[in-house]
């Protein structure tokens, strides 16, 4: 008998944890998500492990943190035969159905030189089956349906141009013919007629930049309600906090989240605007995952449905002077996790504050399909939480990483910096109290104190904050050794064979 049970993952691209809530809640038109986390249990302290984009949904789908699967940058590859949420639920008897994409660049070893597969880093992670091609320089089937409506379809990226003269002026394309609306179309004919025992993973591109948004939603949040980015002070004064930060100013300038103003200047209305798109593709998508929700409760399986949603990576939105995600502050890494176990309704409703990190969404999954996940993955299950319980010896600590270097054309920090690539990286550790952010090759740390000044002030060069730095970098190393990635580190081979005390236990 196949099994019954069916996994939804849905993956938001970078939607940054405090639009769902905290700071940015008020101005974030998100109920339907809102209404999932009354009968879900909602993570309030949930980081990406690494980020962008194909690092961070490495690190989600393989359980993994980047300084162990070491698909680092989009465009590194993951060696093809690394165990992942797709492989292993295969082994459940799931057939692992992709809506989207898992920006996976492939291993070289597996293909020939003049294979297609090795020129795009927008490829299919092994194990799942693609069902819809929805990426974000390609995305083919959307363009067709485009094309079959009658629409003139310019290429990548002018596709995303906002129309008109203004910043905030709509998508050449209808909202009900939105990337987001046909994905969201495509899912719901494929999946509700299937019988019972899916997987699917659903991605939704959106919010993520290019900032443009189809009528309404490029004017569904008015300007004037929402808050200024968090900034202690203007661009130069922030730059001076550390050498890193004017190279990641110059990276991702405010003109570089939107198409067709070069020029665009980061005044405080421009910033309003681009906030206010942002806050509206994120409604965009909150609109369609209601209609996803209320499809399975219509077609009675939502209560046979272990639903995830979740987000790969933040976005600074301008705070500290910054946009994009390749930063350390929480915007960056900060995002929401909402996990509706229908069968544990004593947790539903709950919001768990202990922190947890992205590696623990696969282990969840497989526990709940009957699979101890294989040593090779970091990550924690967090089934107790479900249940309403909290697991002994929990973490204290989250630990993430950003590499911002270039093994074939070094990027302006790195050559700025006088680093190698495996020098042009940080870590950050993220405690109860402090937050310690690790750059390479000698390069000052900075330190974080939550407790009076939140990101506002670097305190590792604080006489009374030596201590903290001391122990904060000792908890570092320690969990980078405790973690440091081995297939059969719990494998030994005997006279009696080859033994193994896995790390997962029934």
């Amino acid at each position: 008998m196949p099994p019954k049970r069916n996994v939804l993952l849905i993956v938001i691209d970078q939607l940054r944890a405090d639009c769902l809530s905290g700071a940015l809640a008020a101005v974030t038109p998100l109920p339907h998500l809102r209404a999932l986390m009354a009968e879900a249990v909602s993570f309030e302290r949930h980081y990406s492990v690494v980020n962008p984009c194909g690092p961070s949904r490495a690190s989600i789908l393989t359980g993994q943190y980047a300084m162990n699967h070491r698909a680092i940058r989009n465009g590194t590859p993951l060696a093809h035969d690394t165990p992942n949420i797709a492989t292993e639920s295969r082994k459940a008897g799931y057939l692992p159905l992709l809506y989207g994409y898992t920006d996976s660049a492939q291993d070289p070893r597996s293909y020939d030189p003049r294979d297609p597969a090795l020129t795009s880093y927008e490829e299919v992670m092994p194990g799942f089956h693609e069902e819809v091609e929805m990426r974000l320089e390609k995305s083919l089937p959307w363009r067709a349906d485009l094309l079959s409506k009658g629409y003139d379809v310019p290429e990548y990226p002018d596709i995303f141009r906002p129309g008109g003269t203004e910043l905030d002026g709509p998508a050449l394309y209808r909202a009900e013919d939105s990337d987001t609306a046909f994905l969201t179309d495509q899912f719901l004919r494929g999946l509700l007629g299937r019988p019972g025992g899916w997987f699917a993973h659903l991605t939704y591109i959106r919010p993520h930049p290019p900032l443009v948004a189809p009528a309404p939603y490029n004017r569904l949040v008015v300007r004037g309600d929402i808050p200024a980015p968090t900034t202690i002070g203007n661009a130069a004064f922030e730059a001076a906090q550390h050498p890193f930060l004017p190279f990641a100013q110059a990276k991702t300038p405010i003109s570089a989240v939107v198409e067709g103003f070069p020029d665009l200047e980061p005044t405080d209305e421009n910033i309003a605007t681009l906030r206010a798109v942002y806050f509206g593709l994120a409604a965009e998508v909150d609109h369609h995952i209601g209609r996803v929700i209320a499809a399975l409760k219509a077609a009675g399986i939502y209560d046979d449905t272990l639903l995830v949603v979740t987000a790969d990576h933040g976005e600074m939105l301008g705070d500290h002077h910054l946009w994009g995600k390749s930063s350390f502050y929480d915007a960056a890494f900060h995002t929401p996790l909402i996990i509706r176990d229908p069968a544990a309704k004593a947790g539903h409703g709950r919001r768990v504050d202990a922190p947890t990190e992205s590696i623990d969404i696969t282990p969840t999954i497989l526990r709940w399909l009957g699979r101890v996940p294989p040593d090779t993955m970091d990550g924690r299950d967090l089934t107790p939480f479900l249940e309403n319980e909290t697991p002994d010896q929990w973490r204290e600590f989250t630990f993430s990483e950003l590499e911002f270097g270039e093994p074939i054309a070094p990027t302006a920090a790195q050559a700025g910096l006088g680093l190698s690539p495996e020098q042009a990286n940080l870590a950050i550790l993220r405690g109860p109290t402090h937050t310690l952010v690790h750059f390479n090759a000698g390069l000052p740390p900075m330190l974080f104190d939550h407790r009076s000044d939140g990101e506002a002030r670097n305190v590792a060069a604080d006489g009374d904050q030596q201590s903290h730095l001391l122990a904060m970098s000792r908890a570092m190393l320690d969990h980078r050794m405790t973690h440091a990635g081995g297939r059969f580190g719990r494998t030994s081979i005997t006279q009696s064979g080859a033994r193994v005390a896995a790390k997962h236990q029934n």
